[in-house]
This record gives C-alpha cells, sequence and structure tokens, in this order.
C-alpha cells in the first residue's frame, strides 16, 4: 500500500462513487424536474390541438374558395350565354324593322315603344277612313216589300202574280 500512496490522486478515481451534485443538471440545458416537463407537455398538446383546428379551418376554407371558384365560372359561363342571345335578339330586332334601333336593351325598348305607337296612329288612320266609307256586307237582308204605296189594283195584281 505503500506504493499507491505515492501516486498522484485524480479526483473522481478515489474508488468511491462522487456525489449527486454533477448528476441534476440546470434547466436551461439538462434534465428537468417532473413539474415543468408536465407543464411543457400540456403546452405542446395545447398546441399541437390548434394547430390541428387551424388546419382544419384551412382545408375548409379551401374547399369554400374552390366551390366559390366553380360558382363563378358558372356564373361568367352564364353571362356570356346571356351576351350571346341579347345580341342575337338585337339581330334579330334590327332585321325585322328598321324602325328599331340601338345598341343596348334600353335603346331597342325606345324604338320599339316609338315603332308601336307609329303602328297605332296608322292603325286609327285606316279605322277611321274603313268607318267613313262603310259598305254593307253581302246582299240586303230579305224582307215583304213595302206595299203602303199601291194602290187596291196593283195591290191585288201584285198578289196575283206571286202565286203563278
Amino acid at each position: 500500500m505503500a506504493k499507491d500512496s505515492n501516486l498522484p490522486r485524480k479526483s473522481g478515481f478515489s474508488g468511491a462513487p462522487e456525489s449527486n451534485q454533477n448528476q441534476e443538471k440546470e434547466p436551461d440545458g439538462g434534465e428537468l424536474d417532473g413539474s415543468r416537463a408536465a407543464e411543457l407537455e400540456e403546452r405542446l398538446a395545447e398546441k399541437s390541438s390548434r394547430l390541428s383546428e387551424l388546419e382544419q379551418a384551412l382545408a375548409e376554407r379551401d374547399e369554400q374558395i374552390n366551390t366559390l371558384k366553380q360558382s363563378l365560372a358558372e356564373l361568367e359561363a352564364q353571362m356570356t350565354e346571356l351576351k350571346d342571345g341579347q345580341s342575337q335578339a338585337i339581330a334579330s330586332y334590327r332585321s325585322l324593322e328598321e324602325l328599331i334601333t340601338g345598341d343596348s336593351v334600353e335603346e331597342i325598348d325606345k324604338s320599339l315603344a316609338g315603332a308601336q305607337a307609329l303602328i297605332d296612329r296608322v292603325r286609327q288612320r285606316l279605322e277611321t277612313e274603313i268607318a267613313g266609307a262603310k259598305i254593307p256586307a253581302g246582299s240586303p237582308l230579305r224582307t215583304a216589300a213595302d206595299l203602303s204605296a199601291l194602290s187596291p189594283q196593283e195591290k191585288i195584281q201584285y198578289a196575283m202574280g206571286e202565286r203563278r
């Protein structure tokens, strides 16, 4: 044992376990006490739950956006069809009547109102002319002859002439 006593000793090699001072590490870089770890795990669970909720809400918003985009596309297609139909209606009105002019529905409506007024005036004039020159249609009604102006002898001859 004398030989062992002359050798320099390093800390930690004495054969006895060192104290627990070095096993516990400080909270900023090592092991944590149980309550702090539980608190952090709870906060992490809350954050994960909130993140899941936000992801679900985002997915719902994306679905709503896609639905709205589809509706917008359908409405744009309908508007295009309506504009095409309107253009065709304008062209057909123009081809039917020279009095109808305009490039919009309002202008065409004004033209139609003017044309209708002209038609009404012409109709009234024609009806007035027809009423002034009324000619009975067909042959006159068959009525008995007016014998009141005839003499009695003429009346007898008239009556004898019908029997023959």
